[in-house]
């Protein structure tokens, strides 16, 4: 039988892609992808940067509203963990949770995110702290909230929640 190398040798002077090269390569390429799929999203898209910062936040201390908005603000507070959004717009609701871990009454731990009396997020986990939020188109006149089963289920100095403006739906002329 005749030995046969276990390696094809090219001609003299090539030189094969390493497996280095083609990792890179495979990142790269879907990277590049990614931002010029993102860049004909944001082309497209109907809405525009918000160009002043309107931003709410309730709790954790002092338990009240605090607000930073412009000229025209984007919410109102309509009571305690109660905003009523003024602008249409995407908006990134954001807060965390402080579950009171003593509490042992009938009621199951549940704290829900509504908007218009509908859940968009619902937290049931009271061993650790929760956050709560997301992206959302909200319309003038949606009503969000913040609702726990019970006031003692969760620990009111270490809970918040809030909203950002991020952007207006504006056409771009």
């Amino acid at each position: 039988m005749e030995d046969m190398p276990l390696s094809h040798s090219g001609p003299q002077g090539t030189h094969r892609s390493s497996w280095k090269q083609w990792c890179l390569y495979s990142v790269i390429a879907p990277l590049l992808l990614l931002f010029s799929f993102s860049t004909l999203i944001l082309t497209f898209l109907p809405f525009k940067t918000a160009s002043e910062p309107c931003i709410a936040k309730f709790g954790p201390s002092p338990l009240k509203w605090q607000m930073t908005c412009p000229k025209l603000p984007c919410v109102n507070k309509t009571a305690d963990e109660k905003l009523e959004i003024l602008q249409n717009g995407l908006y990134l609701i954001y807060g965390q949770v402080a579950p009171n871990t003593t509490y042992k009454e009938p009621a199951p731990f549940v704290v829900r995110l509504r908007k218009n009396e509908d859940i968009i997020q619902a937290l049931t986990n009271n061993s650790k702290l929760q956050n709560v939020g997301g992206t959302y188109e909200l319309h003038a006149g949606d009503i969000l909230e913040l609702m726990y089963n019970s006031d003692h289920q969760v620990l009111k100095n270490h809970t918040y929640w809030g909203v950002v403006l991020l952007a207006n739906p504006q056409y771009n002329p």
